[in-house]
């Protein structure tokens, strides 16, 4: 589909080295108005560094306001019969050298999220079954969330082939619940739905929906604008514009920019950031949505 789950091997090793501490959680990036930027990074092949080195040419601020780690899965453990997370060697070494991988990010006021993503294990966020193993799973993310520092965790519903592994098919309550029970171990961190997959047609049950507990949610189509059906979110959390940077053209992302601010949304979504120099690239969609051009800084 538009997501290749890929295990990419890197090419170095990262070393940890000694870096500031973590600013305080006060400290925010200066508001910049035109709504937020949010950019996906394939950590399996590329440094979650690259989205620090972009900034708006004028004022200053970063471009990038929520950087996502791409992607952590959700696994299943036959012998248990348990959903379990999982982090490849990849996102483990993005996690265990946050010092010099996470915080840097968070010391120029971004915010750093963890997706989340099926495994063709059978184990997906539809098809838990009781709050009891919904709970169970969500207290995982939380203390991942907890535990490296991160800023949220986001929900891509793909790839989970619901059904292997003699696992059950997607019900109407579990990605509440889901949900839910998140939100009350996470009660000031960022929760993202990647809109799409079973999860965007199960976002109502028990009198709660989705929109109750997710701070944002985008289209998943790159190179198409599409508003997430999250009742319960502002324009200001819902991301209509998404594009891939390696493939959706200039022209098609600047068109996107344009209807992205002429209908007042307030998230724009970038996948697949790498280490090439793209500020001419950004510059024309940024020019748009913030009055600013593009400025890298390798």
């Amino acid at each position: 589909m538009l997501l290749l789950h890929a295990s990419c091997k890197k090419e170095t090793a990262r070393q940890k080295e000694d870096v500031p501490a973590k600013v305080d959680a006060a400290t925010e990036s200066v508001t910049k108005s035109g709504g937020k930027s949010v950019c996906y990074v394939e950590v399996n092949s590329n440094s979650l560094l690259n989205t620090g080195k972009y900034t708006l040419t004028t004022g200053g601020q970063q471009l990038f306001d929520i950087a996502i780690i791409f992607a952590a899965n959700i696994n299943y453990n036959t012998a248990t019969q348990k959903a379990v997370l999982y982090n490849n060697p990849q996102v483990t070494s993005v996690l265990v050298n946050k010092a010099t991988q996470i915080v840097p990010l968070q010391n120029k006021g971004m915010k750093v999220l963890l997706s989340i993503l099926g495994n063709h294990q059978g184990a997906g966020f539809c098809n838990f079954t009781s709050r009891a193993s919904a709970r169970a799973f969500a207290q995982q993310l939380a203390d991942t969330a907890n535990y490296y520092g991160l800023d949220g965790i986001d929900f891509d519903d793909e790839y989970a082939e619901y059904g292997n592994n003699g696992t059950g098919q997607p019900n109407d309550s579990s990605f509440v619940m889901l949900l839910d029970e998140l939100r009350k171990l996470m009660p000031s961190k960022i929760i993202s739905f990647y809109y799409y997959g079973p999860a965007a047609s199960r976002l109502s049950w028990g009198g709660k929906k989705a929109g109750d507990f997710v701070n944002y949610s985008w289209n998943a189509i790159y190179g198409s604008y599409s508003v997430p059906n999250v009742a319960g979110l502002p324009k200001s959390n819902l991301g209509p514009a998404a594009v891939d940077i390696q493939s959706t053209s200039l022209t098609t992302a600047k068109s996107l920019a344009t209807q992205t601010k002429n209908n007042g949304y307030g998230i724009y979504l970038w996948y697949n950031l790498t280490s090439t120099n793209k500020a001419s690239y950004f510059s024309g969609v940024s020019s748009i949505l913030y009055g600013s051009n593009v400025t890298y800084t390798p």
